[in-house]
C-alpha cells in the first residue's frame, strides 16, 4: 500500500506556499452545490484500476488511476502528490476572504524576496488600486504600464500580489493592480466598469501601445470582459493582453471542469450542471452577453493575445477554446499548456514551472511593447 500511495494517485493538489487552501480563485465560477457531509475516501476504498461506463445520456462516469508524471519538476511532483479529501462542502465566503487576505500578505512577503518591489495603495479614476513598481525599474519603460485584473472567482482579491510582483519584475515595467468591486455584492458588470475606467484613466498618461491588459482565473475573464466592452464603446485596444487560465462562455461549461477541482486532481467535485451558472456575478445577465461572454461576440481585431493553462486546470477548457475563438477571428494569439499543474499554479514561487510561467508571459508583453 505504500508503494501505491508513492506512485499513484487518484486526486493530486498544488499545495505549497501558493497554499490553494487559502487562495478559492474559481469557487464562484464553478457553482457547485454544498458538498454531502460524508466520509472522505480512504486508501482502502480508493480504486485501484481505471473503470469507464457510459451511460444512455453519453456521461461518462470513470475512475482514473494516476502516476505522478516525471515531466514536471521534482518540487511539482512533491506537491501534486499530497494528499487532500474528496469530501467536504466549500467554505463559507467571510472564511475565504479571511483566508485568501492571510495568503496573499505571506505571498507579498515570499515574491518580494525574489523580486524587490516598492508597492503604492493609490485610487484612480475613483477605483482602489495596488501600484507595483520594480526595483531598478529602466527609464525607458517609464512611458509603459501594465494593467493587472487578479484572480479570486470574482468575490475575493487572491492574485494582486501574485500576478503584480513577479511580472513588475520580470518586465521591468510598473504594474497597476485594479481591486474592482466584488461579487455578490458587486455583480457584473462592476468589475468590468471598474477596469475600463482605470484603462480611461491610464490613457491620459500612457499611449494604448504603451499598455497591456492581464489576468489570472477570474481575471482572465476580466481580461476578455473589458476588451469585449473597449471593442463595443470604440475604445482603443491595448498593444497585448493576457488570459491565464480564463474563459468567455457562461452558457456552456467546458469537458475539464468535469474533471478537475480548483486542486487539480485533489479535493471534492460536484459534476457540473449545466442549467447553473455564477449567480453571484452573473446575476440577471444573459449568459450569452457578449461582454459577460465574448466568445458570442465579434472578436475581430483583439490585441495579440497570450493564452496560458495546464494540464489539470479545471479552466483548461475554457481557456483553449476562447483561444480557439481568437485564432478563427483573425486574431494573434497564441497557447501555452504547462503539463500537470493544476488552476493558477504560477502563484507559487517555490515551484520551478511557476518561475518559468511568469517569465513567459512577462517575455510576450516585453516583446508586444517593444513593437
Amino acid at each position: 500500500m505504500q508503494m501505491l500511495d508513492q506512485l499513484f494517485i487518484e486526486r493530486t493538489v498544488l499545495i505549497g506556499l501558493v497554499a490553494f487552501l487559502f487562495t478559492p480563485t474559481a469557487y464562484a465560477m464553478i457553482a457547485q452545490q454544498a458538498a454531502p457531509q460524508v466520509k472522505p475516501t480512504m486508501a482502502t476504498d480508493a480504486p485501484m484500476r481505471d473503470t469507464s461506463f457510459i451511460d444512455d445520456k453519453g456521461t461518462a462516469h470513470v475512475t482514473r488511476v494516476v502516476p505522478v508524471p516525471q515531466t514536471v519538476s521534482s518540487q511539482a511532483q512533491l506537491s501534486i502528490g499530497r494528499a487532500e479529501p474528496d469530501q467536504g462542502p466549500p467554505q463559507p465566503l467571510t472564511e475565504r476572504r479571511k483566508m485568501t487576505d492571510a495568503y496573499t500578505a505571506r505571498a507579498r512577503v515570499a515574491w518580494t524576496k525574489l523580486c524587490p518591489n516598492q508597492i503604492v495603495e493609490d485610487k484612480i479614476a475613483g477605483v482602489s488600486v495596488r501600484i507595483v513598481t520594480p526595483d531598478g525599474m529602466p527609464e525607458a519603460n517609464r512611458n509603459k504600464v501594465l494593467l493587472n485584473l487578479h484572480g479570486g472567482g470574482f468575490d475575493s482579491d487572491s492574485g494582486s500580489y501574485t500576478e503584480s510582483i513577479p511580472i513588475a519584475s520580470y518586465t521591468g515595467i510598473k504594474v497597476v493592480a485594479v481591486l474592482y468591486r466584488l461579487s455578490p455584492e458587486s455583480p457584473f458588470p462592476a468589475a468590468v466598469d471598474d477596469s475600463v475606467a482605470v484603462y480611461k484613466e491610464l490613457l491620459k498618461t500612457y499611449q494604448p501601445e504603451h499598455i497591456v491588459i492581464y489576468g489570472t482565473s477570474a481575471g482572465a475573464i476580466l481580461t476578455a470582459e473589458v476588451a469585449a466592452r473597449l471593442k463595443k464603446t470604440g475604445m482603443p485596444m491595448p498593444a497585448a493582453m493576457g488570459i491565464f487560465s480564463g474563459m468567455g462562455d457562461f452558457a456552456r461549461p467546458g469537458d475539464s471542469i468535469a474533471m478537475y477541482a480548483l486542486r487539480g486532481l485533489a479535493g471534492h467535485l460536484d459534476p457540473p450542471d449545466p442549467a447553473k451558472h455564477d449567480a453571484s456575478y452573473v446575476a440577471s445577465t444573459d449568459v450569452k452577453d457578449t461582454v459577460l461572454s465574448p466568445i458570442y461576440g465579434d472578436l475581430h481585431g483583439m490585441p495579440p493575445t497570450l493564452f496560458v493553462t495546464s494540464g489539470r486546470d479545471l479552466l483548461l477548457s475554457g481557456t483553449v477554446n476562447l483561444h480557439r475563438a481568437y485564432l478563427n477571428a483573425g486574431v494573434d494569439a497564441r497557447l501555452v499548456v504547462f503539463d500537470a499543474l493544476p488552476h493558477a499554479f504560477w502563484y507559487d514561487p517555490q515551484l520551478p514551472e511557476a518561475i518559468e510561467a511568469n517569465h513567459t508571459m512577462a517575455d510576450f508583453f516585453v516583446k508586444q511593447l517593444g513593437k
